[in-house]
């Protein structure tokens, strides 16, 4: 049997990570692809971990390279590349350039490696993952949106931190859109089979969600020069892992949504069963009512946020 083979489209911080990530898990032939305007680049980075494979003990080959050619039938893309918001850039100039970003990716993609599960990495997810289906064409469950296995770590970190517990123990689940927005569930949260309601007190809870609410951005006020990547990296990783180890784990993720929890064509974050096929199934949960309000607060500012995209591009 052959490797998975699996482009990874930006060879930034996250972009570069994710590669790492996955070559020392040997998920597949790996290559690292980044615009010709980064000369060199992702040739130097992909040398410099194949020269660590004796280390770790890895045997997927990892290459670096700005021609599309190269990454020809792929079984998973993943795609990092866009800007982050600057000084002085407004929410719309970060959407209209990513989505030009995105979608430049996406015809490239969708003619090279039109078999491919995509993987969307870039900002606004929730807006570039319904981007990249518009300009792929291709089925709704090959094109993933990766937030939630991200926000879910992240609340899961604070979980064992504040109850001084390992994180393998701390099982939660978040939904809705990447951002303010997201919904905690705290009926599908547990610490070694104890709901946490019954470890912390609510206003206390709430506190930790608000954290995991700004977790991007509190590193990004500790790095001062740049964002998170090793967590996102991680994150996108896993759930590369799940697809080409066809693993049927179920994962929250931003799937396309058309009948379930009755948001009507949108990506939004829900768990999923992610395996070979990429999304083989969306999980409908029976939420409680403030958790369903909350997520339906986060599904209309999806929605504002993909007609704003639609108006600019």
């Amino acid at each position: 049997m052959r490797r998975a083979k699996i482009t990874i489209v930006g060879a930034g911080n996250v972009g570069a990570t994710c590669a790492h990530w996955c070559a020392a898990a040997e998920l597949g032939d790996i290559v690292l692809l980044d615009i010709p305007q980064a000369g060199d680049m992702p040739k130097g980075k992909a040398l410099d971990l194949m020269q660590s494979s004796p280390i770790f003990g890895f045997d997927s080959t990892v290459i670096g390279t700005s021609d599309y050619a190269e990454t020809a039938g792929s079984d998973v893309v993943v795609i990092t590349a866009g800007l982050p918001r600057k000084p002085g850039m407004s929410r719309d100039d970060l959407l209209a350039t990513n989505a030009k970003i995105m979608t430049a990716v996406c015809e490239e993609v969708k003619t090279t490696s039109p078999e491919a599960v995509i993987i969307v990495v870039s900002n606004p997810l929730d807006a570039m993952v319904q981007r990249a289906l518009q300009v792929t064409g291709f089925p709704p469950q090959r094109v993933i949106g990766q937030a939630g296995v991200l926000d879910t770590a992240r609340y899961r970190t604070f979980l064992a931190m504040e109850l001084g517990v390992s994180v393998e123990d701390i099982c939660a689940l978040l939904m809705g859109g990447h951002g303010d927005t997201m919904v905690p569930l705290p009926s599908c949260t547990t610490v070694g089979g104890i709901p946490v309601t019954q470890l912390i007190e609510p206003a206390r809870l709430e506190e930790i969600v608000d954290r995991t609410r700004k977790g991007g951005a509190e590193i990004v006020g500790l790095l001062k020069t740049g964002s998170a990547y090793y967590a996102p990296a991680g994150a996108t990783a896993q759930m590369v892992e799940a697809i080409v180890r066809d693993k049927k784990r179920l994962l929250p993720c931003a799937a396309y949504c058309d009948k379930e929890y009755g948001v009507g064509g949108y990506y939004v974050g829900v768990p999923v069963v992610l395996g070979t096929g990429g999304v083989e199934r969306i999980v409908e949960l029976k939420l409680t009512d403030s958790e369903s309000a909350a997520f339906q607060n986060s599904v209309a500012a999806v929605k504002e946020l993909v007609s704003a995209m639609a108006k600019l591009v």
